[in-house]
């Protein structure tokens, strides 16, 4: 059973989410072949303050 954690920004729209997930779990059943029932996915949502890029926090990034 793979499970899939996939960390980033906040996916806002329900409905982004759900297209995500699936597409995911698409690739994942057809390329490990394994059932879709088997496959989990773990979304890890960071804010922008709380994940820098080479020193700087993205927040920041943002408004240059």
């Amino acid at each position: 059973m793979p499970n899939i954690i996939i960390e980033g920004p906040k996916i806002e729209n329900i409905e982004d989410k759900r297209n995500f997930v699936k597409e995911i779990t698409d690739i994942t059943e057809k390329y490990m072949k394994i059932p879709r029932e088997h496959i989990v996915i773990t979304l890890k949502a960071f804010p922008p303050e709380n994940v820098a890029v080479g020193g700087t926090l993205i927040i920041d990034r943002r408004k240059s």
